[in-house]
């Protein structure tokens, strides 16, 4: 049987019979139990009352954190001429075309976000089996396919994060580092959590918002008040 180690059992201790706190209180828990070596990312995850196999219950969307996520964003663009002046300009890591599409075929996935301009989407159409499993595809839903390029770029590189319901109804993100000042992270928390209850889809049946944990990468998780967390 594996050993626990000191940091893990002393965290689990902390944690033990907590429960529905409110947003501020999990956080400063989160916070003084967030001992790793490197700066920890504070993580949402939302237990929905969906079924994302029916198409009127899928929840996505995105939101643009008010703090900033602590990640440095790695951005890919797929634009010519123009709009491709306009991505590299605004801080785009990659940008191109059919070169992109052999670049990514050949299995070198050098970005965390893709952008294209609708144009492109023929092309990148063609890399769906790729980016599609990795959450990557752009999309006219999150504001990753658009002629607006340079703001899709800093948008995504400023703090914007995009949430989609997994199989089992349930939802994660990151919202910024165990660094983060208290009050910076509890608006970010706040937001996505508004953020995915006006994603509301039509097909929602019973409860929505079933049930909200917050934990540090390394460290454990605890229930958040659902009404503290919506801001109501």
């Amino acid at each position: 049987m594996a050993k626990i180690g000191k940091r893990t059992t002393a965290a689990r201790k902390a944690f033990d019979g907590k429960a529905d706190l409110t947003v501020p209180q999990a956080v400063e828990l989160i916070k003084a139990n967030a001992s790793a070596k490197f700066d920890e990312t504070l993580e949402i995850a939302m237990n929905l009352g969906v079924d994302p196999r029916h198409a009127d219950q899928m929840v996505r969307g995105v939101v643009n954190l008010p703090n900033g996520t602590g990640k440095v964003v790695r951005v890919a663009v797929f634009a010519r001429g123009a709009k491709a002046d306009e991505a590299q300009a605004a801080g785009a890591d990659i940008v191109g075309a059919e070169d992109l599409m052999e670049t990514i075929q050949g299995g070198k996935i050098e970005f965390d976000r893709c952008i294209a301009t609708p144009d492109m989407m023929p092309i990148v159409g063609r890399l769906g089996k790729i980016l599609g499993p990795r959450n990557l595809m752009p999309n006219p839903k999150v504001g990753t396919v658009t002629m607006d390029v340079a703001n899709a770029v800093k948008n995504a590189k400023g703090g914007e994060v995009q949430f989609k319901v997994e199989k089992a109804g349930v939802i994660h993100g990151g919202v910024g580092k165990a660094s983060f000042a208290p009050e910076a992270l509890v608006e970010n928390v706040k937001a996505f959590v508004q953020a995915v209850n006006r994603a509301k889809p039509s097909g929602a049946k019973g409860t929505y918002l079933k049930k909200i944990s917050l934990s540090s990468t390394m460290g454990p998780g605890v229930t958040v008040d659902v009404s503290n967390a919506v801001g109501e």
